[in-house]
């Protein structure tokens, strides 16, 4: 199986080398790195060539950018990553390698990057969530069969919970294999805004999503409540 990494960034330069570094070193020949910049300003494109196969351009929001990529890749997977979701190991690469035939989808289990102690119990508690709905967010690298991504239509064009429409759409497919293999989920929105009061956010939000409020509408409370616009998927 080939892997084509597919990567949105927006202002990452300050772990994007590392980030796409270690993943060029465990990749293999087959394999593939996508970035998709929506106009970085702090140099993250010319980071991004230093170790990509492919730089792209478009304009800002992570669906939009994630079906560029989606749309040159070549691999036989697809697996979308955040540039701050911390070092991809060979424990990562090898669990994708062992996926059984019938596989369609699925995502990995996570941890918050954070030494709060409320951080393991929150992780603990966004994997068996996602266990038990079926529901992927974008923090937990969610890959896909190139061929069925692009029959869906990729993600949905829509501000906020892209990840979470796009989860709906493969669980009508098939249930997602969860890896327990544990991707870094950036803690940093946690840490500047609260904890208590950033975990009840996250979850009003998925709650009046599922009751059909506007993605745009949410997307607007969403940011209301942060110092910078974090380029990362809600939980």
């Amino acid at each position: 199986m080939s892997v084509s990494v597919v990567v949105p960034v927006l202002d990452e330069a300050r772990c994007l080398d590392d980030f796409l570094a270690g993943l060029r070193e465990r990749l293999g020949e087959q394999d593939e790195i996508i970035v998709v910049d929506g106009g970085s300003e702090d140099g993250s494109p010319l980071i991004a060539r230093e170790h990509a196969d492919l730089v792209l351009h478009c304009d800002r929001g992570r669906a939009r950018q994630m079906n560029l990529g989606a749309e040159r890749a070549k691999g036989d997977w697809l697996w979308f990553l955040h540039a701050d979701c911390g070092r991809v190991k060979r424990g990562h690469l090898a669990a994708l390698r062992a996926l059984p035939e019938d596989a369609q989808w699925g995502r990995f289990d996570v941890r918050l990057s954070g030494d709060h102690r409320l951080f393991p119990v929150i992780g603990h508690a966004m994997n068996l969530r996602s266990r038990w709905t079926g529901i992927a967010t974008g923090d937990q690298g969610i890959f896909v069969r190139r061929e069925l991504f692009l029959e869906l239509g990729g993600f949905p064009l829509q501000p906020l919970m892209e990840d979470v429409a796009l989860s709906t759409r493969l669980r009508g497919r098939a249930r997602p294999v969860c890896l327990r293999p544990r991707l870094v989920a950036d803690s940093r929105r946690w840490e500047e805004n609260g904890v208590l009061r950033t975990t009840v956010l996250m979850w009003q939000l998925r709650w009046r999503y599922w009751r059909g409020e506007d993605p745009a509408r949410l997307h607007r409370d969403y940011y209301r409540h942060h110092y910078r616009q974090p380029h990362t998927g809600t939980r």
